[in-house]
């Protein structure tokens, strides 16, 4: 029996947060395997930056998940040969104000966690899925995290939108078992990015965060485990995977 493989060629793959860290380089490990890949984000001058690297395969696209009137328009704004997406990489995350015990932050503040990480992977989803049942294909791919699993001290918001992450992606993968959609979790543990600097804004204090650390991840390790989970054959489902660097517990 042929095993169909996935992707197929030149499919539109949809990256959120792709303007720099693990949406940068899934961007351009998904682009590595002939798809063509929209790269989205706020930060307009590198969600292109990135777009222009990848060979004549990128598209930056402005997109703000907190935004209902920006992802509802996703579609309206791509070229006509970019609207079927294929893949779907919900990237888009932070940790604004968090590392610090639950009273210290604004409510503001821990909203704004669930309302990009958890409410803006909602948003984008269910404004692209409706494509893919049509087509009866598709895979979409959230970028989860071990927090999501393993709840720690001063993480209250930031873990709590992960096991919603994680709970949805589980749910969302039931929803379509009987059909040709995929959805697959990413679960890293630590990724040196600039995560931790966007966190607090102090450059020395997220140096000292990740030197504290120790090993960590890369995010093209990460980007590597998103483009396996694509390429497994059209019957194989990634359902979740966890990626952590060796020494981490």
């Amino acid at each position: 029996m042929e095993i169909e493989t996935r992707p197929s060629p030149g499919a539109v793959a949809l990256v959120t947060g792709a303007g720099g860290g693990i949406g940068a380089r899934v961007a351009a490990r998904i682009a590595e395997i002939g798809c063509r890949v929209i790269c989205a984000g706020r930060r307009v001058e590198r969600v292109e930056a990135v777009a222009a690297s990848l060979d004549g395969r990128g598209l930056g696209l402005y997109l703000d998940v907190t935004d209902q009137n920006s992802v509802a328009s996703l579609g309206s704004r791509l070229p006509a040969d970019w609207r079927q997406v294929e893949i779907l990489v919900n990237n888009a995350g932070h940790d604004s104000g968090g590392r610090r015990p639950f009273h210290e932050g604004t409510a503001e503040q821990w909203a704004d966690i669930i309302d990009t990480n958890v409410v803006g992977l909602v948003r984008v989803t269910r404004a692209l899925i409706g494509g893919m049942r049509d087509r009866n294909r598709g895979h979409i791919v959230n970028i989860g995290s071990i927090a999501g699993t393993r709840p720690y001290a001063t993480g209250t918001l930031y873990s709590a939108s992960k096991h919603a992450v994680h709970g949805f992606t589980e749910a969302l993968r039931l929803d379509y078992v009987d059909t040709g959609i995929r959805v697959t979790e990413i679960m890293p543990g630590m990724v040196k990015t600039d995560f931790a600097f966007n966190r607090s804004g102090d450059a020395a204090q997220a140096a000292q965060f990740y030197s504290d650390f120790g090993t960590s991840l890369d995010p093209d390790d990460v980007a590597r485990s998103v483009v396996f989970a694509l390429q497994q054959p059209a019957h194989v489902v990634i359902s979740a995977l966890t990626v952590v660097p060796i020494s981490q517990r």
